[in-house]
């Protein structure tokens, strides 16, 4: 099939999918670029449908599924349905995985409110690095099937159970016998990482978005504060390093 107008109708549908709306729609979100598409098909993703740049489809090297509808188009298109100020060879629009409560795991990261794309895709990609089983997108968290984060996560999203909760009582019900871990500004009632040892138990490590930290009702709810030793002079580090430097600490 090919199909080259960007006026056509499954071009505007398709483009539709860069806002959040019709993501919950459909369970649809875009894949954009030949790395983000191969590693999705590597790890099982389902592919509705594929644009592709025509004369492209040999030589890019990727395999889908019998299911999966090839579309060559043009620049044009591309441009029209993608997120990038330059757009790519291949865009592909894909179901969003279902994870499940079934599988949380020992180790578990929740983060609370998380409002930057680059921020989200790259704790995930780190989470991932350091052997993370669950993330939990506690509040109101940005989706993470925002074209932005999936390309911050770097082809890891797929490889980590991610799951949503908004209600402190649906946290509770799952995390009561878990070790809780605040992350938070240096204070009275916290640990700098290098006084705390941490043991071979069930983990759950929370942290606030930059702007506003944790709410109360979730550093209520932790069993230890810990803080991230720096210089005086520094007040805070970006989120996706403070995650960092902490999951490294506790999970490796």
């Amino acid at each position: 099939m090919e199909i080259t107008s960007v006026n056509n109708d499954l071009v505007k549908e398709t483009a539709k999918l860069q806002q959040k709306k019709y993501r919950d729609e459909t369970g649809l979100f875009l894949l954009e670029g030949f790395k983000a598409v191969d590693e999705a098909c590597v790890s099982g993703v389902k592919i509705k449908r594929v644009f592709i740049e025509k004369g492209r489809g040999k030589s890019c090297g990727l395999s889908f599924s019998n299911g999966t509808e090839i579309i060559e188009t043009n620049a044009a298109v591309l441009k029209k349905i993608s997120t990038t100020s330059t757009p790519p060879e291949i865009v592909a629009v894909a179901y969003q995985v279902e994870n499940s409560f079934d599988n949380l795991g020992k180790n578990v990261v929740l983060l609370e409110n998380i409002r930057d794309l680059g921020n989200l895709g790259t704790i995930i990609r780190t989470s991932v690095a350091f052997g993370v089983d669950s993330i939990v997108l506690f509040g109101d968290t940005v989706d993470i099937y925002n074209p932005k984060v999936v390309r911050s996560a770097v082809g890891q999203l797929w490889k980590i159970n991610i799951i949503h909760i908004s209600d402190i009582n649906e946290l509770k019900k799952y995390f009561s016998n878990y070790k809780r871990f605040a992350t938070l500004p240096k204070s009275d009632n916290s640990k700098y990482l290098s006084e705390v040892k941490f043991s071979d138990e069930y983990k759950l490590v929370m942290f606030g978005s930059e702007a506003d930290g944790l709410s109360e009702d979730l550093k209520s709810f932790a069993t230890d504060n810990i803080t991230i030793e720096m210089k005086d002079n520094v007040e805070s580090l970006n989120l996706s390093i403070s995650a960092g430097v902490v999951l490294y600490k506790i999970f490796i």
